[in-house]
């Protein structure tokens, strides 16, 4: 069996599996209960330079 074949073989079973788990749990980390407040100030972060009146052009 060629390292291909192997590396084929990791990739459809058990690197599947683990990037499903990651996904999974990338998804609950979002979602957890604690992390309401941070995902708000994310959700925010991208207007603070409107809410101050700066620009990083200078204009």
């Amino acid at each position: 069996m060629s390292l291909y074949d192997q590396l084929r073989h990791f990739a459809d079973s058990y690197g599947l599996v683990a990037l499903l788990i990651l996904f999974l749990g990338l998804c609950l980390w979002v979602f957890r209960p604690g992390a309401k407040q941070q995902n708000q100030e994310a959700a925010r972060s991208i207007f603070k330079d409107e809410e101050t009146g700066e620009r990083q052009d200078g204009k």
